[in-house]
């Protein structure tokens, strides 16, 4: 049996990169809910894993029994490692298991993301490290308020390939100034503000060992950053495990059933319609890259999570595990929100021409209705758009743990 448990609930694009990323690395591990987790799963395993997304919304889902759970889990000798979001989930914002905090929104760098360089110290993490650079994907920062936390890397700086909202790190740096900028966005901007703040702690709670991590060890086809992810499972993890994996085969000549390949178009044509009004490119194979101003990442992690459903049903044959019932209501709300979405995203394509538009605020009042009904009023996911991937959700999860 699997020593670790990866905590599915509220992590959407981020539970398919560690997902990825875990079988990439051969690791042995067993998808569960916070439902399970009040039910007492974690008694069975060694590591609680938890990807990216809101932390408020995985406490949410967790309830106060969840939370005690984990809490539990840890100080009886469990461990926990927790990317980004998960590491939000562990601080003292979060469910208390270490005595850090995150730097407010408008004092941090809220909008950088991709490759930077780290400075890492001294620790059995970094074995067989082939360079310092690894990947942020819009990351908080540490404040630090124990002695006891041990700093494992610090930020030292975003390489001329990153971006900082939908500015390249580069093209500023060579042709601009970040301040400019930041008075025109309203936000920070330089990634230079981040230097030195830590990036990869460790710290104990009871008899568990906590390691939290803003780097995305679990960044897609980034060898570097693979290395280490395996690493931090062989840290925390004494039993681990390398899995059997089973053999992917493809589906030869064999089509895939109608239903399928009707989802499949629907949200291809979607990323096609954003592409040709040029509001989003691909940055890499999960991860785009969007005109500020636009919910990129919803529409991101949509489709990154039916084209997960459609590939693990196109190397597994498991359509069976799906029921019609659940495909069609699908289907049927992916249809309205895509014809609802496209509308929007022509009339965010008309504002920007016009001026300042940022993803909560626009002139524009009829924009503004569609923008609330799809996403609703906060940054975190709502509206629409959260009762559409919820289900896209739970046929996901219904298949990868019936796999695995």
């Amino acid at each position: 049996m699997s020593q670790i448990a990866l905590l599915w609930d509220e992590s959407y694009l981020w539970a398919v990169m560690a997902y990825r990323s875990l079988k990439k690395s051969s690791i042995s591990f067993k998808p569960i809910r916070a439902s399970d987790i009040r039910d007492n799963a974690l008694k069975q395993f060694q590591l609680l894993f938890v990807p990216g997304g809101w932390a408020s919304n995985k406490m949410k889902a967790l309830g106060d029994i969840g939370i005690k759970k984990i809490r539990e889990f840890i100080r009886d000798g469990g461990n926990y490692l927790g990317f980004c979001g998960g590491a939000g989930l562990a601080t003292s914002e979060g469910i208390g298991l270490l005595r850090i905090k995150r730097v407010p929104t408008e004092k941090r760098v809220p909008s950088l993301s991709g490759p930077v360089l780290i400075n890492p110290m001294a620790h059995p993490i970094w074995s067989g490290i082939s360079s310092n650079r690894f990947y942020l994907w819009w990351p908080s920062q540490f404040l630090i308020d124990e002695d006891s936390v041990k700093v494992l890397a610090n930020f030292e700086k975003a390489t001329a390939e990153a971006y900082s909202s939908d500015l390249k790190v580069g093209d500023i740096e060579a042709f601009g100034d970040w301040e400019t900028w930041e008075k025109l966005y309203g936000i920070n901007l330089n990634p230079e503000k981040m230097k030195g703040f830590p990036l990869v702690i460790e710290g104990n709670y009871h008899k568990g060992k906590i390691v939290l991590s803003l780097i995305h060890f679990d960044t897609p086809d980034d060898s570097n950053s693979l290395r280490i992810f395996k690493n931090l499972f062989e840290y925390l993890s004494s039993n681990h495990e390398v899995s059997q994996c089973s053999k992917e085969s493809s589906m030869n000549d064999k089509k895939l059933p109608p239903q399928i390949e009707n989802l499949e178009k629907l949200i291809e044509d979607l990323i096609k319609f954003g592409e040709r009004n040029f509001l989003w490119m691909w940055r890499n194979n999960l991860i785009l890259k969007w005109k500020r101003g636009i919910r990129g990442l919803e529409y991101c992690t949509l489709y990154v999570m039916i084209k997960e459903i459609i590939h693990l049903i196109q190397i597994h044959h498991c359509y069976d595990l799906i029921k019609n019932e659940d495909l069609g209501e699908l289907t049927q709300i992916l249809e309205s929100f895509i014809l609802k979405a496209k509308k929007t995203l022509l009339l965010e394509r008309f504002q920007l021409q016009r001026g300042n538009l940022t993803s909560l605020r626009c002139e524009d009042s009829e924009l503004a209705k569609l923008r609330k009904e799809l996403f609703g009023t906060e940054k975190r996911h709502g509206g629409e758009f959260k009762t559409l991937i919820e289900k896209v959700d739970f046929l996901l999860f219904s298949i990868i743990s019936q796999i695995e």
